[in-house]
C-alpha cells in the first residue's frame, strides 16, 4: 500500500498546473543551485509540493511546520521518503515547536520562506550569528508582514523581505477565496451544523474577512461585521452587512470568526455576554485573537465534546465552544486553502525567492514585483485555456502619452 501522504502529494500536484510548469523550468535552469533554504509553512500536501519545487531548482532545504495543529504527519513521512529533511509533527508542544524552528535554521539559510514571521523573528532575536549569511526572506501571511514591517520601522530588519502576502495573485485570491472557502470547510466539517439562518459575526473586513463574510452570506447566514477601521466598516456596510461593536455582537452571534491579525479580539470583555452554545473560531494566523488564557481562567469547567471542539462552561452557566484550540481553523480543523488557490500563492513564493537570488536588495520589506504577478496570472489563464484581449499600439499610446 502506497504511503497515504504520497498519494496526497500526487493529488495536490495534479491540480497545481503552475507549479508543474515551474518545476520543469527550474529543473533545467537550477536557479537555487547551492542555495540553502529554511522553510516554515503549514505542512500539508500543497506546501510539500512547494518544497519539492524549490529542491528541483537546486536548493538544499530544511522544512518545518508553522502551526502545531496544521502539520499532517503522513505528509511529513512522504517528504522524508522523498529525501527531504523535515522537523515537525502534529500536536507539537510549545517547546518542541521552537526546537524544530531552531533545527530548521541549522541549515544556515541564505533564504527563509516564512509563514507568520517566526523564523525571521528567531534569527533576529536568538540566532543572530546567522544574519550575515541571509540574503532575504519571503513572507506568506498578513500577520508575518506586520511583524516584518515592525522590525523595519524600528530600524532592526537585517535583510530584505518580500511580502508575498501582498501580491495581487496572493491576497486577492488566497485571502479572499481561499480563506473564505477553507474557513467554512473547517467549521462545517468539525461541527456538522447548519449555517443557514444563524447569525455569524466576522471580526475584521480585510481580504480575509471579506471572503469569510461572503461565503457565510452565500450559505444563508445573517452576517454581522466588527471593525476598527472606518473605511473597512463603511465597505462592509455597503456590501450589505450589519456593523456592530463586539460588545453588542457578542450578545447575538451564533458563530464567531476572527480574522484580524491582531490580539484580544474576543476576550474577558465579551465571554460572559455570549449566548449559550456560541461557537468561536479563528481564521487569523496565531492563536491570540480569541483570548484563550482569559477563557480558561473564568471557565468553571471544560471538556472536549467532539474532535477539535472544546466546551467551556462559563460562570453564568452558559457554554462556549472553541474550535481547534483557537488556532487557524481552516488548517487545524481541515486541509487549508483549495489546491488551485495555493498553486497561485506558491508560484509567487517560488518566483519571489528567485528574485531575491538575482537582485541585490536593501534591508526593507518589498512588495512582489508586478512582473511576477503578471507571469503567474498569465500561467493561470493558460492552464485553464482562457484567452483575453491584448492592447493595440493605439490603445497603449492613448493610455501612456499626453492627449
Amino acid at each position: 500500500m502506497k504511503n497515504e501522504g504520497l498519494l496526497k502529494l500526487e493529488w495536490a500536484k495534479e491540480h497545481m498546473p503552475i507549479l508543474k510548469m515551474l518545476e520543469k523550468d527550474f529543473a533545467k535552469r537550477k536557479p537555487f543551485k547551492g542555495i540553502n533554504i529554511a522553510l516554515s509553512i503549514h505542512l500539508e500536501a500543497k506546501t510539500a509540493n512547494l518544497s519539492l519545487l524549490l529542491r528541483s531548482g537546486g536548493a538544499n532545504i530544511f522544512v518545518t511546520g508553522s502551526n502545531p495543529l496544521s502539520t499532517q504527519d503522513d505528509v511529513v513521512s512522504a517528504l522524508i521518503e522523498k529525501g527531504m529533511t523535515v522537523f515537525a509533527h502534529h500536536g507539537e508542544s510549545e517547546k518542541e515547536y521552537w526546537e524544530n524552528r531552531n533545527k530548521t535554521l541549522d541549515i544556515k539559510p541564505q533564504i527563509i520562506v516564512d509563514d507568520g514571521g517566526d523564523l525571521v523573528y528567531l534569527v533576529h532575536k536568538k540566532r543572530k550569528e546567522l544574519l550575515k549569511g541571509i540574503i532575504g526572506a519571503n513572507e506568506e501571511t498578513t500577520t508575518g508582514v506586520i511583524r516584518d514591517k515592525a522590525l523595519e520601522k524600528a530600524g532592526k530588519l537585517k535583510f530584505p523581505v518580500i511580502a508575498v502576502n501582498n501580491a495581487k495573485c496572493k491576497h486577492f485570491f488566497d485571502n479572499k477565496y481561499g480563506t473564505g472557502q477553507s474557513t467554512w470547510d473547517g467549521i462545517m466539517r468539525t461541527t456538522n451544523i447548519t449555517v443557514a439562518g444563524k447569525t455569524v459575526v466576522v471580526s475584521g473586513y480585510g481580504w480575509v474577512g471579506k471572503g469569510i463574510a461572503m461565503r457565510a452570506k452565500g450559505l444563508g447566514a445573517k452576517v454581522v461585521v466588527t471593525e476598527v477601521d472606518p473605511i473597512s466598516a463603511m465597505e462592509a456596510y455597503m456590501d450589505g452587512f450589519d456593523i456592530r461593536e463586539m460588545k453588542d455582537a457578542a450578545k447575538i452571534g451564533d458563530i464567531f470568526v476572527t480574522g484580524t491579525g491582531n490580539t484580544n479580539v474576543i476576550d474577558s470583555r465579551h465571554f460572559e455576554l455570549l449566548k449559550d452554545g456560541a461557537i468561536l473560531a479563528n481564521a487569523g494566523h496565531f492563536d491570540v485573537e480569541v483570548k484563550m488564557d482569559d477563557l480558561k481562567k473564568i471557565a468553571k469547567s471544560h471538556r472536549e465534546v467532539r474532535k477539535n471542539i472544546t466546551e467551556y462552561t462559563l460562570p453564568n452557566g452558559r457554554r462556549a465552544y472553541v474550535l481547534g484550540e483557537g488556532r487557524l481553523v481552516n488548517l487545524a480543523c481541515a486541509d487549508g486553502h483549495p489546491i488551485e488557490i495555493m498553486d497561485l500563492s506558491f508560484a509567487v513564493q517560488a518566483l519571489a525567492a528567485e528574485y531575491i537570488v538575482k537582485n541585490k536588495l536593501e534591508n526593507k520589506v518589498y512588495d512582489v514585483p508586478d512582473e511576477i504577478d503578471q507571469k503567474v496570472a498569465d500561467a493561470f489563464l493558460d492552464s485553464y485555456e482562457i484567452k483575453i484581449d491584448k492592447l493595440t499600439k493605439e490603445q497603449i499610446n492613448y493610455l501612456t502619452k499626453p492627449h
